[in-house]
């Protein structure tokens, strides 16, 4: 049987909702109970000008070397963003590398089936989330 994921979208230059949500989610792995073998946790960049394939999977590795970071064209995410209704606006541009961008900060989870099952706002409890991922698994 396939895995579960948890699916997330942000940025490698986001000051605070990025990393707060990928530490969170390394908690929720550790609280599977032995089943965190069977989820995928999936970053995938709102900032394709800025986040190489390459350092997309160097940056979630900090927070665990099972994590996936993806990337690529504008072109190529826009259907993915819009697939999972995330919202991007580029703001406080001081140059052309140098800016924030405000995004959807949820964390969607995934089922073995590929179908969207829940979605999380920003700092859920690690516990909630672990504890509904146990139940899909379970299913």
């Amino acid at each position: 049987m396939a895995g579960s994921s948890c699916c997330s979208f942000g940025y490698t230059y986001c000051p605070d909702v990025c990393p707060t949500t990928l530490a969170e989610l390394k908690v929720v792995m550790e609280k599977l109970n032995g089943q965190a073998d069977k989820v995928q946790v999936v970053f995938v960049s709102v900032d394709p000008g800025r986040d190489t394939s390459e350092e997309m999977q160097k940056y979630i590795e900090r927070f665990s070397p099972s994590f996936i970071g993806l990337s690529g064209s504008e072109e190529e995410l826009a259907p993915i963003w819009d697939d999972y209704g995330v919202f991007r606006e580029v703001v406080e541009r001081t140059s052309e590398t140098n800016y924030i961008i405000n995004h959807t900060a949820r964390v969607t989870l995934i089922d073995q089936n590929g179908n969207m099952r829940l979605s999380y706002g920003f700092q859920t409890p690690p516990e909630d989330i672990a504890h509904d991922i146990e139940i899909l698994l379970n299913q």
